[in-house]
């Protein structure tokens, strides 16, 4: 027999009886019973009670005293139970605002998000985004709560907010704003989820994307979005999928959808930048919007360099092109940046003459530069590795000059300092010509077995 004092089996049913009397009663005290059957339109007419600040402060006192909550979840579960009335008695003001309040919190930290999404914003959020979807600030408004939504949670993107969001960029592509509001949601819903980059791009996504750059050219945040979801598309990173489609839709960005051309017609906006820097003003507003952020843009241009020159015609292009002496200069200014040698090692690959021309511009001095600069930096390491090994592989006669250069010094120690550099330093130590313990990892005679 249990006594008074005793733990309830169920201590959490008291708690969820109590909120759902609580929900009740809120959500309906502004709508009588006799009028629960009549229409839609009639009951926004008898709303006899507006979410006021002392009505928000209410909830949010009750949620931390009746229910226990700390106080960002009670201000979080009061935002969105005003929200859903807000929406339910179309009153488009307190929708905007309170999905200011919502989106304000969501940007705190992730625990935020996962927090409305386990109380059910998506639904509320997605309804605040119909009920706005003819009024652009409001709309606006809306996106940008579901985009920070949809942060770090692809999971509750479904097929009701991938068709409210593809009807935005199809129906307000003229729209710069908009469209840079439906492409984050998008980039939000994809990032880390198969399934939903799967549904897009067969609901048209590329298309919109593509279209954005080329309608919205003379806006970089719009061009710089969309190319962020064009890059997304083409990502192998939901770990619950064995075989993603990223090569499949690589390849119709190229083929169906001019990506390649798209692409580097929209790089060509740092000619557009020169031009329209006539002002000393103008000049302030493009460091002011981030135009200087050199180091990022190095290190793109740098990976693309990197991956078309897998070809070897290619490569030979890109050295008959002066590229050599550039990536030698980013490297020698950027000493901290794996992404230099990469470019190097790659244009090195298989190509003697290649070889020479970075040897001559200083490539293989840099590289060791980086090396003794960044001891710690394990791809600055091992990219230098790399370059070093492709660079003396075909051509001996590189060896001397490279170990003059304090070579041998600098690899053993990255050797010795990071794990993941052990392989390529013994390769390129073994092609310079250095002595290197290879140990015999197995025989095949131990435990009676032969070879």
């Amino acid at each position: 027999m249990r006594s008074e004092n005793a733990t309830p089996a169920f201590p959490r049913l008291a708690y969820f009886a109590r909120r759902m009397r609580r929900k009740e009663t809120f959500l309906t005290s502004t709508f009588p019973s006799d009028c629960r059957y009549e229409t839609r339109q009639n009951q926004v007419k008898m709303a006899a009670k507006r979410i006021t600040q002392e009505t928000f402060d209410e909830v949010v006192l009750e949620n931390m005293v009746e229910f226990g909550m700390d106080p960002e979840e009670a201000v979080t579960e009061a935002t969105l139970d005003c929200l859903q009335k807000a929406v339910i008695d179309a009153d488009l003001g307190k929708v905007d605002e309170l999905l200011v309040s919502f989106a304000k919190q969501c940007r705190q930290e992730l625990a935020v998000r996962y927090l409305a999404g386990q109380k059910g914003a998506y639904p509320a959020v997605l309804a605040a985004c119909r009920l706005a979807f003819e009024d652009r600030s409001s709309l606006l408004k809306a996106l940008h709560a579901l985009s920070v939504l949809l942060d770090g949670q692809p999971d509750l993107f479904d097929a009701s907010g991938q068709e409210l969001v593809l009807r935005v960029l199809q129906e307000s592509h003229n729209d710069a704003d908009l469209t840079l509001a439906g492409v984050r949601c998008i980039r939000h819903a994809c990032l880390k989820h198969e399934q939903n980059r799967q549904d897009l791009v067969k609901s048209g996504i590329l298309s919109l994307l593509t279209g954005a750059i080329v309608q919205h050219g003379d806006r970089a945040d719009v061009v710089r979005e969309a190319c962020s979801g064009l890059r997304i598309m083409t990502f192998d990173d939901d770990i619950r999928v064995p075989f993603g489609h990223a090569h499949d839709h690589a390849k119709m960005i190229v083929v169906e959808h001019n990506g390649l051309g798209i692409l580097i017609e929209a790089a060509k906006v740092c000619a557009t930048l020169a031009r329209l820097s006539v002002r000393n003003e103008f000049c302030q507003d493009i460091v002011d919007l981030g135009g200087l952020n050199f180091i990022d843009l190095v290190k793109q241009v740098l990976s693309a360099i990197r991956a078309i020159a897998g070809n070897d015609d290619v490569k030979d292009a890109i050295v008959n092109a002066g590229g050599t002496d550039l990536i030698v200069l980013a490297m020698s200014r950027h000493l901290g940046s794996p992404q230099s040698c990469a470019a190097l090692c790659m244009l090195a690959l298989r190509k003697p003459e290649n070889c020479r021309v970075i040897m001559e511009g200083g490539g293989a001095l840099a590289a060791l530069q980086a090396m003794k600069t960044h001891p710690r930096e394990v791809s600055v390491q091992k990219q230098a590795c790399m370059l070093i090994r492709n660079l003396v592989a075909h051509t001996q006669d590189f060896s001397q000059p490279i170990l003059e250069m304090g070579a041998e010094n600098l690899i053993t120690e990255a050797r010795a300092a990071h794990r993941d550099c052990d392989d390529v330093a013994k390769a390129a130590l073994r092609d310079l010509g250095c002595k290197v313990e290879l140990r015999e990892l197995w025989t095949g005679q131990k435990g009676g077995l032969a070879h």
